[in-house]
């Protein structure tokens, strides 16, 4: 096996020092242009490629963000990840990705995974950590920041839409449509989105004289709102219109409605979501939604991430990014 090339046999071939290696290939650092390009020329003949973790040891910096995120299978966050990813990356890291079940004793399990890798930062996304896991990254000095969920802790930064006007947004909508028996879906109750989205749309409906019809409880999971839908709609007192707390079980839930049910949509039962995923907006389903704004939502944890990182001050931020109510056919629309 033939030796690893490493910085030093690149210097050489290309006639500068090693620490100019070293600037080429480190985000951030200054080397002039036509250094970088001897540099560059060299290490592409050689084969070199630096070694980011052995830099780190040097730097005290290992340019990795780790995320953590309980699933996938919702449009929304793949959709949101990859933009958060490749906003990172455009500032010079990269993303390490964890898998986490809801439950707290198993994020902190992987929040310490996270931790042996020396990460810069870290990005919770719809997932909550414990007290002790957040003073443990405050006293390291790795900057938390929450993605599309809220919690009361001073010390973490969050990120999410305005889930509460979003829920009075949608109530208001409804009731201009002459809605009456109003049902909703909610998500897993421990999520802050959940809870925020519910206490707007009760809020909302309130300001109009009405109440939630028949509630059920779909966790954010299709086949849990598939069963909802069922059991909210076989009857003769079924809901005419229906608030499902993300759009991943609102098209769940219109499959139910149409297919099993044989229900007409919006003609029986509007149908309106939260997020406005891809599908929300495909002719199969034109889910009346609200849109949260991926990206002016990636735009902020970037900024909170890279405040943090480069000046060493943990000042927590708590962002509350305006949403969109994105009205299509799969709810009656106000008259006049």
């Amino acid at each position: 096996m033939a030796d690893k090339v490493t910085s030093l046999d690149v210097a050489k071939r290309a006639g500068v020092s090693q620490s100019a290696v070293s600037r080429v290939f480190t985000p951030g650092a200054s080397a002039s242009p036509k250094t970088a390009e001897k540099v560059r020329r060299a290490a592409e003949e050689l084969g070199y490629r630096p070694n980011i973790l052995a830099r780190s040891l040097i730097t005290g910096r290992s340019r990795i963000i780790g995320l953590v995120v309980a699933y996938l299978d919702n449009y929304f966050y793949p959709e949101a990840l990859e933009k958060l990813s490749t906003a990172l990356q455009e500032q010079g890291y990269h993303v390490l990705v964890f898998m986490a079940a809801q439950t707290a004793g198993n994020i902190d399990k992987v929040l310490e995974e996270i931790l042996d890798y020396q990460v810069d930062g870290i990005v919770m996304a719809s997932v909550a950590m414990s007290s002790d896991l957040a003073a443990r990254c405050q006293a390291a000095g790795i900057p938390v920041v929450l993605f599309n969920r809220a919690q009361d802790d001073p010390r973490l930064s969050s990120v999410t839409s305005d889930n509460a006007e979003g829920g009075r947004r949608i109530a208001a909508f409804l009731a201009a449509g002459g809605h009456h028996r109003i049902g909703y879906i909610a998500g897993w109750e421990g999520a802050s989105t959940q809870r925020d989205r519910e206490a707007g749309f009760r809020a909302g409906l309130a300001a109009h004289g009405l109440r939630i019809h028949t509630r059920a409880v779909g966790d954010f999971q299709m086949e849990r709102a598939q069963a909802a839908a069922r059991k909210m709609c076989s009857g003769a007192d079924r809901p005419d219109a229906i608030f499902v707390a993300n759009d991943h079980m609102a098209i769940a839930v219109m499959d139910v409605l149409r297919s099993e049910l044989g229900l007409s949509v919006p003609g029986d039962v509007s149908l309106v979501g939260f997020d406005d995923v891809p599908p929300a907006a495909w002719p199969a389903y034109s889910l009346t939604t609200f849109r949260q704004r991926a990206n002016r939502m990636v735009d902020e944890v970037v900024r909170t991430l890279m405040t943090t990182i480069e000046t060493g001050q943990l000042v927590p931020r708590q962002v509350t990014v305006p949403g969109q109510l994105i009205v299509r056919t799969s709810a009656r629309c106000p008259q006049g």
